[in-house]
């Protein structure tokens, strides 16, 4: 066997040895959600663990392994941090304490809240790439494109959050807002200045650690459906948070707020499709 067989047949072995790890542990949190927690806590911790092996997959076909696993760790770390010092300390979102609703919890942040955070800045980030090269990885930029994707992609991110909150708070109740009188139908409107803070910082870092390392995306099936998972993850809150947003002017808001970036992005990923196609 040839040297370059060799280190393919150990890539797979790694790549199988961390799909099967992950499974595991994703496995493990349903299980023990679903004997220790009620139904709605066991469907939202699934929900969470597809979103983020989805996207973990996905970041691994358009930014190679390596990449992927410094996105997921810079989103796990950061946002679990943003969470805890946020509950125990009020920064960042305001003063909240989370309730038993999205089940086990490090430290005073559900498990599942630092996994929501890495899906979504991965599907912002992919979005904005959309949005402002039409493709699904942005080229190597000076530091203004990097603040710009990264501006761009907080913004996709808190878009999701304007309708999500509410829900969150006053419906499943996963939370408990010290100030109950916020600018945003009861909400606190620093919550979502955190929002953006945090979900540009963890875009930021990982563009400024990974700018010499980023790949140019080749269309085969695989990176093309890996383009499809960020566009589905948004499709699907978008239109959750239309049936089911609370106060019902939230499902309005939702509409033109993650449907406009979400209509424009699906239009570049088929510019994208297609330009490859005709070259």
């Amino acid at each position: 066997m040839t040297q370059s067989a060799l280190n393919a047949t150990s890539a797979k072995r790694r790549a199988s040895t961390e799909y099967g790890l992950f499974g595991l542990a994703g496995l493990g949190l349903i299980v023990y959600t679903a004997r220790e927690f009620p139904g709605v806590t066991l469907a939202l911790n699934v929900a969470s663990v597809i979103m983020f092996a989805a996207s973990f997959w996905a970041a691994q076909r358009l930014l190679g392994r390596g990449l992927a696993g410094l996105f997921a760790t810079m989103a796990l770390c950061l946002g679990w941090f943003a969470e805890q010092m946020g509950s125990s300390r009020g920064w960042f979102f305001g003063r909240y304490t989370y309730t038993d609703v999205l089940g086990l919890q490090l430290g005073n942040v559900p498990l599942v809240i630092p996994m929501m955070w890495f899906a979504l800045c991965f599907t912002g980030y992919v979005m904005a790439s959309f949005l402002l090269w039409r493709q699904p990885v942005p080229p190597r930029l000076g530091l203004g494109g990097t603040l710009l994707v990264a501006w761009l992609a907080a913004m996709i991110v808190t878009a999701f959050d304007l309708g999500a909150d509410p829900y969150f708070v006053f419906v499943l109740k996963a939370w408990i807002m010290k100030k109950t009188d916020g600018g945003w139908f009861g909400e606190t409107l620093q919550g979502f200045a955190g929002w953006m803070l945090i979900g540009g910082l963890i875009v930021i870092a990982f563009q400024l650690v990974a700018a010499s390392r980023l790949p140019s995306t080749t269309q085969d099936s695989q990176s093309r459906l890996a383009t499809l998972v960020p566009l589905c993850i948004y499709a699907s809150a978008l239109i959750f948070q239309l049936a089911f947003g609370h106060p019902i002017e939230i499902r309005a808001i939702a509409f033109f707020a993650m449907g406009i970036p979400l209509l424009v992005t699906t239009v570049s990923w088929w510019q994208w499709k297609h330009r490859a196609q005709r070259g």
